[in-house]
């Protein structure tokens, strides 16, 4: 009988990019693991779960994973979460004149080829994140009469 290189679950894969990237930002030591749960929204046992590598948290989390981490959100979904890397160009490389035509979050994911069920998942969670971003950022925008450089 030969044996098998052992590979990681998904929650090892998602703790091996999280955990290491976090204690580089300075999540270490004493209460470290409290205040990534404070600053990312995720409760202390999501994020002990996370940090053992028995877990992989809700999808509405990963973009608050990113920032506090410093990662690229594209790097977690494809080393983390198991999106397929040629996903991510694809959606980068979208003609702007397609935005809004009316394609669906699940007929741009039938185009992407993501089939998975948890990558679909977080491929929609991530679209309404980006949208709800877009329309506070345009709210902010419309309050902003021209900011520093109208002022001067």
């Amino acid at each position: 009988m030969t044996d098998t290189p052992h590979q990681p679950t998904r929650a090892q894969r998602f703790r091996n990019i999280v955990v290491p990237a976090a204690e580089r930002a300075g999540y270490i030591g004493h209460g470290a693991k409290a205040r990534f749960a404070r600053e990312t929204g995720m409760t202390d046992s999501t994020v002990t779960r996370l940090w053992q590598g028995t877990a992989v948290p809700d999808a509405r989390f990963y973009l608050k994973i990113a920032e506090v981490t410093g990662l690229e959100l594209g790097t977690l979904l494809v080393e983390g979460v198991g999106l397929p890397p040629e996903a991510l160009p694809s959606l980068s490389e979208t003609d702007r004149s397609q935005v809004g035509s009316g394609l669906s979050p699940e007929e741009a994911a039938d185009r992407l080829g993501i089939r998975d069920d948890v990558g679909r998942e977080v491929f929609f969670r991530t679209v309404d994140r980006l949208r709800r971003l877009e329309e506070d950022d345009s709210t902010e925008r419309g309050n902003d009469h021209g900011g520093a450089a109208a002022q001067m």
